[in-house]
């Protein structure tokens, strides 16, 4: 029996990234994610870890997004020599996620490290938080994968399940009951929750048991506009797009994101709403993402595990050109109209998508289409935010095209989602908010209070509070 139960967060807490939250449960210690903080909270990936990773027993791994696991390698780096558990799908996503995030980082830090140089100080300029090694020996350590709701002891006294999150292929929230000298304790951990209705996944599952529940807050002050909507507003953009004569840039996440908009545009060519056009998906972490994905049709809705039994490809169709090479990308920049280019980063943070706005946003008959969710401190947040000019790669570029932002795409819970969520909790006692912007989490903090009648707390970053 476990006499006492804390948990503390080191990430997601008053931010939206760097998932990272440590559960002691008497000699027992449980970390749940390990994410990267992005955006403005970036240069906080160098700092030291306020735990030591060597007592960390368990990793568990909600899903494959770099702010959930994109520190992971430096966890082993430190010391970690635990298991790492998450679904078979997360396994798999994550090391082509944390391989390219490796290759990123060493290809930004050669480009710094030479301007540095030139300037004479490059001794300010940092090294990459871990190379292509340190994810190979991360990977290891990745030994136990659950099915959805598959029970696994870790103690006599401490179980856990996983249960489907509709957030990314093979995501999962947390199921964690402890026995304790007063009787069972089940807390919740979300990760990251999805919406009711999704286009490629199967959605949102529900649970009636746990008491504590930390939540994401993403979106917690906002409600999408429905799928059906959102497609319908993604088709008039596109429409309108290339009546201007120009091309269409789309930022997109390699993991979900890009497969959803490849699947929308499938169903416009296959209903002939879409108009003659070369499609792009400029991304080989998200042509990577794609072909995984056909390795589970298991994981997807009724509708697209019917098309994979007749043989069917959703993602592929005639106008669609993968472009796996950095010359066939640089190709792209010589086409003036008719393109659709699915590029990432999702938030317009670094990778190909860069390239394709300094070629697109400042002419006025192209157009940029966001589906995801944009953090404060971004090239994408600020794009939104409505800036005349942003500066790509040393650059000023005047953002004179049509800017797009449909947030029915998004794989992120809305406020009515997790409100119903929590809801189904029939014996919850505490909410406990996380992974949210701090105006977003005061907001959210009083819709529980109104429409559940229960009191929610906002946790402070490293913040200890005791289950009891």
């Amino acid at each position: 029996m476990i006499e006492k139960i804390t948990v503390q967060s080191f990430g997601a807490a008053k931010t939206v990234t760097g998932s990272c939250h440590l559960i002691t449960a008497g000699k027992l210690k449980i970390l749940v994610d390990c994410g990267l903080f992005q955006g403005i909270d970036e240069e906080r990936n160098y700092d030291p870890f306020l735990f030591d990773p060597k007592d960390i027993d368990y990793l568990i791994v909600t899903h494959a997004h770099l702010d959930h696991i994109g520190r992971i390698p430096l966890l082993v780096k430190n010391g970690f020599r635990g298991k790492i558990i998450s679904t078979k799908p997360t396994r798999i996503i994550s090391r082509i996620m944390l391989l390219d995030a490796a290759k990123v980082m060493e290809e930004e830090y050669r480009v710094e490290y030479r301007k540095a140089l030139r300037r004479g100080e490059p001794e300010k300029v940092k090294p990459p938080l871990f190379d292509e090694d340190d994810v190979y020996e991360a990977m290891e350590h990745f030994r136990i994968q659950l099915e959805y709701d598959q029970p696994l002891k870790l103690t006599e006294s401490i179980r856990i399940r996983f249960k489907n999150a509709g957030h990314i292929l093979g995501s999962a929230y947390v199921q964690i009951d402890i026995d304790t000298v007063s009787g069972v304790k089940t807390l919740i951990f979300s990760g990251d929750l999805g919406l009711k209705e999704r286009l490629i996944i199967d959605p949102l599952t529900f649970s009636d048991r746990g008491e504590y529940i930390f939540v994401e807050s993403t979106y917690g002050n906002r409600k999408h506009r429905s799928l059906e909507e959102s497609i319908d507003e993604f088709e008039k953009a596109i429409v309108e797009s290339f009546e201007d004569g120009g091309n269409i840039v789309i930022p997109t996440f390699a993991l979900e994101r890009s497969q959803e908009i490849l699947f929308v545009l499938r169903m416009m060519y296959d209903q002939g709403r879409l108009p003659k056009c070369k499609i792009f998906l400029d991304s080989p972490l998200a042509i990577s993402a794609t072909k995984i994905f056909l390795q589970f049709p298991e994981y997807f809705n009724s509708d697209l595990k019917d098309m994979i039994r007749k043989g069917e490809n959703p993602f592929i169709f005639p106008y669609v050109h993968f472009t796996q090479t950095v010359e066939e990308s640089k190709m792209i920049n010589s086409i003036d109209n008719g393109a659709i280019i699915l590029a990432g980063s999702g938030m317009c943070t670094g990778g190909r998508i860069k390239h394709h706005l300094k070629h697109n946003l400042w002419r006025p008959e192209s157009s940029v289409i966001f589906v995801g969710y944009q953090a404060k401190g971004t090239l994408g947040r600020r794009i939104i935010d409505g800036a005349e000019k942003v500066k790509i790669y040393g650059e000023e570029i005047a953002v004179k095209a049509r800017i797009y932002t449909i947030n029915g795409f998004s794989s992120h819970a809305d406020k009515p989602v997790l409100i119903e969520w929590l809801k189904n909790f029939k014996n919850r006692k505490n909410i406990f908010l996380i992974h949210g912007e701090p105006e977003v989490l005061e907001i959210f903090r009083e819709n529980i209070n109104q429409e559940l009648k229960i009191r929610s707390h906002i946790v402070e970053f490293g913040e200890k509070i005791y289950i009891n």
